[in-house]
């Protein structure tokens, strides 16, 4: 089985130029170009969400961890997922959801939280070192004030707990008025 985990290994096998390398490459670039379904400026791969694309004889396997265990956009990325790589023209497809070690929004890429920002979502702030153990889960904002995505004031308030869906927050910025979502730390 030839694998890749992780964004910093995507192409770690494509080196020794076997057939299996060129199929994990294939699979990896279609598995990585899957949009989000909740956030569709954003890719899985993006999202960190994407943890590994392994390729076993003809069957490619993708394993995905959800942003939280109850996520109920699982179902959508396992569909659209195998769906890409059935069109890529691979016949045996199996995605699988992982949950350790859990998401947190320290995956999300440095291009992803761009995106979210371009799109008038504020990105989630860095979250301290964790201690080994559980992780815990917070819904509701608390820290520093959220930097306006439009005119990058810290002038900001909350005005809802829960946007759209629930790992995202409405807020308003004081200084230009423009209402924005703000992608909760997690």
């Amino acid at each position: 089985m030839v694998s890749t985990s992780g964004r910093d290994q995507a192409y770690r096998g494509a080196r020794s130029g076997g057939a299996a390398d060129g199929a994990l490459v294939r699979a990896r670039e279609v598995a990585e170009s899957v949009p989000d379904p909740e956030l569709p400026m954003l890719t899985l791969a993006d999202l960190g969400i994407l943890r590994d694309v392994a390729v076993d004889g003809d069957r490619v396997i993708v394993s995905l961890t959800p942003t939280y265990s109850g996520c109920p956009a699982m179902h959508e990325m396992r569909r659209d997922v195998a769906g890409r790589l059935a069109a890529a023209g691979f016949t045996s497809v199996d995605v699988r959801t992982v949950l350790s070690p859990p998401w947190s929004t320290d995956l999300i890429s440095a291009a992803g939280r761009r995106k979210l920002a371009e799109a008038g979502i504020a990105p989630p702030r860095s979250r301290p070192v964790a201690h080994p153990g559980p992780v815990p889960l917070t819904l509701f904002a608390s820290g520093p004030p959220v930097a306006c995505p439009a005119c990058g004031s810290a002038d900001t308030q909350r005005t809802a707990a829960f946007s759209g869906t629930a790992c995202k927050d409405l807020h308003r910025c004081r200084a230009c008025g423009e209402p924005f979502e703000h992608m909760k730390e997690i």
